[in-house]
């Protein structure tokens, strides 16, 4: 037994991952009524979403805790590739839209759930839940709090004059870390369990009504992730780009498809990162603050999504209504978060600045759910790919300004 355990873990996690994928989706054409192979990828995930709140405290405040000089100028940078590649996305959005005008059928009910009614509201939402009681966010995985009770935690450390918090805390996420670890070695049949579900419930045939409207989606998220990215990157290292790029795609992008949840993927990346040899004090940082700021697919959803509802009514979109759609998608991206439902419950505050009511836009809502089965995966793969894509950038960049090779 210990030797087929041996044998196991010594296979590549991506061909583990790709049989367990093919596996789920074979089970669920020829065997749907098996639903207990789809409890697998329940615990999968659940076993992943419960440790991740806790490993990005502990992360967040130990590396804030015992950073060193030098990591400031870092953080500007990779926030603000962040805030450049989600404005960026949600440009490629309305211009894809423009280019290929999609419509949707407009007659599902509304799906249950309270969306944002403006930016302002939003904005509010965000102050709110950085300042919940720290206890209630790691248990609610607020992720918005989460981050900022660490850093105002890593601060206070910080300010300390003995070291041995700093010890304890750094022995937590390192334990935390090795946890996770453990379950990502079982993501093989967690994976089949989830496509399982995905396929027995909902067949092949689900996406026929709206083929074009996801290819759109899909096509906006593709040029965002192997043309915008690698583009920025470039113009920033002044080198290929596509080497970095296409790594992180496989590596980190793979997992978090089938995830489908940034947070969950953030060990991903650490492990990631700790691989490209960057320095642990700024990604154990700038990676879960990704997780949480860095929406790019999220705005590429929500501008697709409200232009294709304009579309459908025949609501024309000028220039700088387009602009400030832009805007709202990528910021409103952010506070999106920690809301149940993440950038879909958005759409109705983008569809408001075109005048159409919130009874509309919940019905796009609707329809995102129905295609969430792919649109999710590929926003959280984008989404999370680019976390680690932007923060390489970043300390590369630091290096090249520090005469140092990469």
């Amino acid at each position: 037994m210990k030797r087929l355990v041996k044998k196991w873990v010594e296979l590549s996690l991506i061909i583990r991952i790709v049989a367990g994928l093919i596996l789920g989706a074979t089970l669920g054409l020829l065997a749907p009524q098996i639903s207990a192979i789809g409890i697998l990828g329940t615990i999968f995930v659940g076993a992943l979403k419960g440790a991740a709140p806790i490993l990005v405290f502990a992360l967040v405040a130990s590396s804030i805790a015992g950073a060193g000089d030098g990591i400031g100028s870092r953080f500007r940078r990779v926030i603000i590739l962040y805030i450049i590649s989600s404005l960026s996305a949600a440009a490629i959005a309305a211009l894809g839209s423009e280019i290929f005008p999609v419509s949707m059928k407009l007659s599902i009910s509304a799906a249950e759930g309270a969306a944002p009614s403006g930016i302002g509201e939003v904005l509010t939402n965000l102050v709110k839940n950085c300042v919940q009681n720290p206890v209630a966010a790691l248990a609610g995985a607020n992720y918005i709090g989460i981050l900022f009770w660490s850093i105002v935690f890593g601060f206070a450390l910080k300010k300390l004059p003995a070291d041995h918090c700093i010890t304890v805390i750094t022995d937590t996420s390192a334990a935390i870390t090795q946890v996770i670890r453990w379950i990502i070695q079982m993501a093989p049949f967690g994976i089949m369990g989830l496509v399982f579900s995905s396929v027995s419930e909902n067949g092949m045939s689900i996406f026929a009504d709206y083929g074009k409207l996801l290819a759109l989606l899909v096509g906006c998220m593709l040029v965002v992730g192997l043309i915008l990215n690698p583009l920025i990157v470039g113009i920033y290292l002044r080198k290929n780009p596509y080497p970095l790029v296409f790594r992180c795609l496989r590596d980190s992008g793979i997992t978090a498809f089938f995830t489908r949840s940034s947070a969950a993927n953030v060990p991903v990346n650490m492990a990631l990162c700790e691989r490209l040899g960057l320095e642990k004090d700024f990604y154990s940082v700038s990676i879960p603050l990704g997780c949480t700021i860095n929406m790019c697919g999220a705005a590429v959803t929500i501008a697709v999504m409200t232009l294709a509802v304009a579309n459908t009514l025949g609501i024309h979109v000028d220039f700088p209504t387009a602009c400030i759609l832009c805007i709202m998608s990528a910021f409103g991206a952010c506070g999106a978060s920690g809301v149940a439902g993440g950038s879909l419950f958005l759409i109705p505050m983008t569809c408001s600045i075109l005048g159409i009511s919130g009874d509309i836009s919940m019905q796009a809502v609707a329809v995102g759910f129905i295609l969430g089965v792919v649109q999710d995966s590929m926003e959280t793969a984008l989404n999370s790919s680019s976390d680690v894509i932007f923060t390489a950038t970043a300390e590369y960049r630091h290096r090249q300004k520090q005469g140092n090779n990469i």
